[in-house]
């Protein structure tokens, strides 16, 4: 698959870069995660998901969980859950539509960014779903294009805390207080933890 289209060719011509373009599609870009890749990958806590629904829609999300919550299962496969949220679903819902994925991850102290391209599946009887507490399903990228960033234009910040709603084994997770609001709380999925009177509120 080509890393460049015709709209990429005509930035590139425009502004004389189609030489620097090439050059970094030749030493940068591989389809396959190596050793220095997944051992980033696997360090952070956050990523942001860009998918396309089948109808060219595009959206972007954040997902947050523990530290090596995005799993490297081999030098093509990437896999991560997705956990109980607001049921719109819109990145999931473009994945079982259009499996074509972006996935941007950070580290915003050292300014390190990696851009992972691929193609996403779901299968609601992954068995690695059970390793995930709490998740619903997970998700799994076979990566088409793997390459860093240039870091000069990230801001650099520094984390504050990790959220309280990260499931954890032996911890039950907090619900969010917006589901007990009058406008949510009627038409909550049958067993969401939101129901339940004894559960805690964030």
């Amino acid at each position: 698959m080509s890393t460049y289209h015709d709209g990429n060719r005509q930035l590139h011509d425009r502004f004389d870069t189609r030489r620097l373009a090439d050059r970094l599609d030749d030493v940068l870009v591989s389809d396959t995660i190596d050793d220095n890749d997944a051992a980033f990958i696997t360090s952070v806590d956050h990523f942001f998901l860009a998918t396309v629904s089948p109808d060219g829609l595009p959206t972007v999300g954040y997902k947050g969980g523990a530290p090596g919550f995005v799993r490297v299962l081999d030098d093509r496969t990437l896999a991560f859950p997705n956990y109980n949220g607001n049921g719109m679903y819109l990145g999931m819902g473009n994945i079982l539509g259009n499996g074509q994925v972006g996935m941007l991850f950070m580290n915003w102290e050292r300014g390190v960014r990696l851009r992972v391209h691929g193609e996403a599946t779901i299968d609601f009887e992954d068995p690695l779903t059970d390793s995930y507490p709490e998740a619903q399903f997970v998700v799994r990228v076979r990566t088409t294009s793997i390459f860093p960033n240039c870091p000069r234009y990230v801001h650099r910040m520094v984390p504050a805390e990790r959220s309280t709603f990260v499931p954890e084994t032996g911890r039950r997770t907090p619900v969010p207080s917006w589901k007990r609001e009058d406008w949510a709380v009627d038409v909550l999925p049958a067993g969401d933890p939101a129901l339940d009177p004894d559960a805690p509120v964030v």
